[in-house]
């Protein structure tokens, strides 16, 4: 194989860009880090480009798109190889094949997350597992051009006999990219598919559903929010298919409340819980999460364990003070909930808002409720969804769990 220097067409950092961030491991290259002249902004959406500093040196084989304020996705360092199209089924089979060991040694059953973006070498994306089925979320535009080869690679090493393409979600706007799922192997599932977590059994409607259906990331702080929960009664506010609830029925839960603003979602958490034989102590309630906790205030209902898991109230920097506002408020309203010497678990999966920012933001609503409050544990997500370590993006999910 040709080196990848003859292979490629060169991009170029200004002088003031960072090399030493690119040689460290940064994935990402931002278009007004780059020299774009004509001949750069030409490159076709998902090419792939020699990364070279401002002396011309070699940095790193990135996949570009100059629709994209993330103009370049690092995929190989400088001294790889890659075929002259680019990424092919047996470069995309190598890197599958190394996340899907990570997860057979972390899981008995087939139902994770196996590609967690950069952090398992396929920037920008996002593949979960239900069995025989996967899901794929190629929200970059290298990945979103080359996907029957991605496709191929999986259903090769994985032997799932149905992929879903999931065009869902904001990342892929901002790659100008189309919001348009399809099949790409195999069938449809026709009826939600049964997943089994932490003894709780979960419907994922891999079709309509949000994101992939369901959200694998959550299952430790899951586990133990259950811990807490035996013998307690539970609120679940932004429950999506009944996540933490269901949890906490199969911990010993005397009864269990579900709040969300979909109902197709609450009918699916009811679904998991009759499936796990708990019908009997889970109940749904649809509505505005924020008035549907001030409606409960209003009728003096306490529980032992509250928890609280909204979507990404600040997903950029410039939501982050709105964002935070959100935060605090749900906090607030949420603790007087909370029976005395019961626990009260807040969740953020936003990005912007690190872990310093939304603890403190939840601190001060707990204040702001009369509540006094000690923090006893700090989750994030499972193994599953790795961390990059140069990237901070990538170690979004935070829940914090208090007893008041």
């Amino acid at each position: 194989m040709q080196p990848s220097s003859s292979l490629f067409p060169a991009i170029r950092l200004k002088p003031k860009g960072d090399a030493r961030k690119i040689r460290h491991g940064f994935p990402w290259v931002y278009a007004n880090e780059l020299v774009t002249d004509r001949r750069t902004k030409a490159l076709a959406t998902g090419a792939i480009a020699l990364l070279e500093d401002a002396e011309r040196q070699p940095l790193a084989l990135v996949a570009v798109n100059p629709e994209s304020r993330i103009f370049g996705r690092v995929l190989e360092p400088a001294s790889a190889s890659l075929p002259e199209g680019g990424p092919d089924k047996a470069w995309f089979a190598a890197r599958i094949a190394r996340a899907l060991a990570l997860r057979e040694t972390l899981f008995d059953a087939p139902f994770y997350r196996l590609i967690h973006a950069e952090a398992d070498g396929l920037p920008g994306v996002i593949i979960d597992r239900f069995g025989d089925t996967a899901v794929v979320q190629p929200n970059a535009a290298w990945a979103d051009v080359r996907i029957e080869a991605l496709c191929a690679a999986l259903v090769e090493v994985t032997g799932v006999s149905k992929v879903l393409k999931s065009a869902s979600g904001r990342a892929r706007g901002l790659e100008g990219l189309d919001d348009i799922s399809m099949v790409l192997a195999g069938t449809a599932p026709e009826a939600p598919v049964p997943v089994r977590m932490n003894g709780a059994t979960y419907m994922a409607d891999l079709t309509g559903g949000q994101k992939t259906g369901l959200f694998y990331d959550q299952r430790p702080n899951h586990a133990f929010a259950a811990r807490l929960a035996k013998g307690a009664r539970v609120l679940d506010v932004f429950s999506h298919v009944g996540g933490f609830g269901l949890a906490c029925l199969a911990g010993g839960a005397e009864r269990a409340l579900a709040v969300d603003g979909s109902a197709p979602a609450l009918e699916l958490a009811s679904a998991g819980a009759a499936a796990m034989g708990a019908a009997d102590r889970f109940q749904t309630r649809q509505g505005d999460a924020f008035a549907q906790l001030e409606a409960l205030n209003a009728e003096g209902a306490r529980f032992e364990v509250v928890i609280c898991d909204p979507p990404a109230f600040a997903p950029s920097k410039q939501a982050l003070e709105a964002g935070l506002r959100a935060y605090e408020r749900i906090a607030r309203l949420a603790a007087p909930l909370v029976a005395e010497g019961g626990f009260l678990g807040l969740c953020s999966c936003s990005h912007a808002a690190d872990l310093g920012k939304f603890r403190a933001a939840s601190i001060r609503g707990i204040g702001r409720a009369g509540r006094d409050a000690a923090l006893i544990h700090t989750g994030y997500a499972g193994p599953d969804h790795p961390m990059h370590p140069q990237l901070a993006e990538s170690g979004y999910l935070k829940a914090l769990f208090f007893r008041l």
